[in-house]
């Protein structure tokens, strides 16, 4: 039970006193139950402003309209990414949550648009911004409309956005708002209807550029190559001004996804408040687990009990999560927790928490951020729908429920936390799972680690091939436009046109079919027709699954949530692609696990380590779900096993492997035991690539063996889960020395005893967990990292 605090606790007044009131909730008396909890706090230190003047071509009405906004002086990083735009050279501006990145491209953005208004048709430059969300372009429209520029013509276009409106935001528009997948499928097939726009077109906004990560981020690249492409056939080149949170190597991540050279402005101005960052690891639970292993009180659960302390102490928070599913699991239960609060002392605190994620009506979202605003919400549970830039004010408290895949997430998520530049407090509560581990007791690696690399692929064959039909079916594809598409391009090509969807003729290559091109790629999945949940005897749809995820998340038995209510899947109908689903009451979660094995086509690059060795290359997966668990929600304890008949699945894709020779493995394990540590260091390495590559452990999968046929030696494989491959494996590869010793330090810092969930089981493992040998996997990786580079 939650140690909720009662209504006169919140007595402290303003930001710090709320943060002082969630700080001693957390800390506790030095003898309760929570102390061995908390097992690190890092407190950052407030940072002062750098302003700076404003630029001399910032016109007066702007200037005002900032003024009355509140902002007379701009900072450094703001006006040093606006000179450079103004001055033709793409840029993106990496610096934390908070910083006023807007300013810094709306500088020149409205001083282009207010310029323009004196042309003939008073739309002498027009603008794109793009956000991975729509809440964040709502967000960004009412920023600009507080500025009551006159003339200046904003407007969302969205999948939301009424058909009656669409025709004038073309023809009218100044500044459009919109997002890559409304790019990909509705502005450039239908660039004609565009084309005044695009004639004006001086910049494109890319906002939150490090959420285009992986598959997505790969798919994004290149229609932003398709933008720019057709952009030049209205005779313009706009300049890119990109944001992003911290991380590494912005040039360079900027350059790849808008294809082009970038420069980086990282320098942060902006002042911040100190923050106090706790690590917070739940309980063991005792024999709960899978062959009476522990398993740790589940993250979704414990962040649940922190949030109601929280919210009943008058501190407003943000509780992130990493799943739609997650985060309508943690206010169903902060409700529930509270509603006992209030009936014992007459509060009223169970209806200011609210679920906030993906796939809510538009109206649903508006009015959430209008109350969390407001203040009348006073806890939110959330996906990162609400991490990316909207501006929401006076939030005093962060909690997330697992590590959220990456250090700029990380800092992205906890910097909604102290918005007014007060301080502010954020805690991560580690899942039952190896990363989680790991971080919580090497605070370093959280703190003082360098930022990931984004990782993208936009040349991936799976990806590249729907884009070049889609550039096709725009504009005839030429030679000349083929350097855009990377020197996968020909070849890609080629098999198009072999399998009928191009035909080449003398003025280049021209898409052949009467359906359309651009639904060939679906951004933000790795294709093929969504899976659609239906519920039972009613037919009301209740959501989508992508395809590739519709074994493990809507088979039959799974346990699938929408907006609070729990649904349990009668059926999944895989031709038809509908999953039916009924209402019901469970205290249950379901995991899927998979079968798998693998096959190596290729080797692309590989290196000696002594008698192991590692290799990156091309291999086939075959993967069948065979069974699923039921796990007690609060506790994760398992509650059973079932059999699923569900087809086998095939993948060609991207692995990084490595290899001992039997010499060496001998030296580290008996034979015997050869099977259980390898397979358990397999499980733990699929948890820990996250570390190095900007991944989540499913996003990629693994195999291990004794003895693979293809090897000829002990070998465990970790694959990326989409076709092609995604850059993760090959992130992996780079950084092989730093992942696995993570991994062999987070499989000994663990205090289990033979393994558990925390260290080298995997909810996902088809054989049952076994055989797993601990200190096994310790000694054997031990063994493969004697002469690993340590750089």
């Amino acid at each position: 039970m939650p140690m909720i605090a009662s209504a006169d606790v919140a007595a402290a007044s303003g930001q710090e006193g709320a943060v002082q009131t969630a700080r001693q909730l957390l800390a506790g008396p030095a003898s309760g139950p929570r102390a061995a909890r908390l097992v690190h706090v890092r407190r950052e230190p407030a940072r002062d402003a750098v302003p700076v003047p404003w630029p001399c071509w910032v016109p007066e009405p702007l200037r005002a309209a900032l003024a009355q906004q509140g902002v007379t002086t701009p900072w450094s990083h703001q006006v040093a990414a606006a000179e450079l735009a103004r001055d033709g050279q793409h840029v993106v501006l990496a610096t934390g949550t908070a910083s006023g990145k807007s300013l810094g491209y709306q500088l020149p953005a409205l001083t282009a648009v207010l310029e323009g208004t004196a042309a003939p048709n008073a739309r002498g430059a027009t603008v794109l911004y793009l956000a991975p969300t729509k809440a964040l372009a709502q967000d960004q429209l009412r920023a600009v409309e507080r500025f009551g520029l006159p003339g200046v013509r904003a407007a969302v276009y969205d999948g939301d956005t009424p058909t009656e409106e669409r025709a004038w935001i073309r023809a009218h528009a100044h500044l459009v708002l919109s997002n890559p997948d409304m790019l990909h499928r509705a502005l450039l097939p239908a660039h004609p209807a565009w084309s005044g726009f695009l004639r004006a077109l001086r910049y494109v906004i890319v906002d939150e550029c490090h959420a285009y990560r992986g598959v997505f981020g790969s798919h994004v690249a290149n229609v932003l190559r398709r933008l720019g492409r057709i952009c030049a056939r209205y005779g313009t080149a706009p300049t890119y001004l990109l944001a992003s949170a911290t991380t590494g190597e912005p040039e360079l991540t900027a350059g790849r996804l808008i294809g082009a050279p970038v420069r980086a402005v990282t320098a942060d101005g902006s002042p911040r408040g100190a923050t106090e960052f706790a690590l917070w690891e739940p309980p063991l639970l005792e024999g709960s687990g899978e062959h009476g292993a522990p398993t740790r009180r589940s993250a979704t659960a414990e962040t649940a009990d922190l949030l109601a302390d929280l919210v009943a102490a008058g501190v407003q928070t943000l509780a992130f999560t990493r799943s739609r599913r997650g985060a309508e699991a943690v206010a169903m239960t902060t409700r529930a927790r509270l509603a006992e609060l209030d009936a014992d002392e007459g509060t009223a605190f169970a209806g200011s928490v609210a679920a906030y994620r993906a796939g809510f009506l538009p109206e649903e979202r508006r009015a959430l951020e209008a109350d969390l605003r407001a203040g009348t919400l006073r806890g939110v549970s959330t996906t990162s729908a609400l991490e990316l830039g909207i501006d929401i004010t006076g939030v005093d408290a962060v909690l997330l429920a697992g590590w959220p895949g990456t250090r700029a997430s990380l800092r992205q998520q906890a910097g909604r936390a102290g918005r007014r530049g007060g301080e502010a407090l954020a805690v991560l509560v580690a899942r039952d799972d190896p990363l989680d581990t790991y971080l919580v007791h090497h605070p370093d690696a959280v703190f003082d680690a360098p930022l990931e690399v984004t990782a993208t692929d936009p040349e991936n064959p799976y990806v590249l091939a729907p884009h070049l039909a889609a550039a096709a079916a725009e504009l005839p594809l030429t030679e000349a436009d083929l350097p855009t598409f990377g020197a996968a391009a020909p070849g890609v090509l080629e098999a198009l046109v072999a399998g009928g969807s191009l035909r080449v003729r003398p003025g280049g290559w021209y898409w052949t079919r009467k359906d359309r091109a651009a639904d060939l790629a679906d951004l933000r999945g790795i294709g093929g027709a969504p899976v659609r949940v239906v519920e039972t005897g009613t037919g009301r749809l209740l959501g989508t699954v992508d395809p590739g995820a519709a074994h493990s998340a809507v088979h039959a038995g799974a346990v699938y949530v929408h907006q609070g209510v729990t649904y349990l899947v009668d059926d999944l109908d895989l031709p038809a692609a509908v999953a039916h689903a009924h209402r019901a009451d469970v205290d249950h979660t379901t995991s899927a696990r998979e079968v798998t094995e693998i096959r190596v086509l290729d080797q692309r690059a590989g290196e000696r380590w002594g008698q192991a060795a590692l290799h990156l290359g091309t291999v086939e997966v075959r993967t069948q779900v065979v069974s699923y668990l039921r796990r007690r929600y609060l506790t994760g304890e398992v509650l059973g096993e079932e059999p699923l008949d569900l087809p086998e699945r095939r993948l060609r894709t991207t692995a990084v492997w490595w290899t001992a020779a039997p010499e060496l493995v001998a030296g580290a394990v008996s034979e015997l035991d050869v099977p259980g540590a390898v397979h358990a260091a397999e499980h733990a390495s699929i948890g820990l690539l996250p570390l190095v590559a900007t991944c989540d452990r499913w996003d990629i999968g693994g195999v291990s063996t004794a003895l693979h046929p293809d090897t000829g030696r002990c070998t465990s494989f970790v694959y990326d889960g989409y076709p092609g491959g995604a850059g993760f494996a090959e992130r992996g590869f780079r950084d092989a020395g730093r992942w696995l010793r993570a991994t062999r330090d987070a499989i000994a810092c663990c205090d289990c005893r033979d393994g558990c969930p925390s260290c080298v089981q995997s909810p996902k493992c088809g054989n049952g967990n076994e055989p797993l040998d601990k200190s096994g996997a310790q000694r054997l990786l031990d063994a493969v990292l004697s002469e690993a580079p340590r750089a």
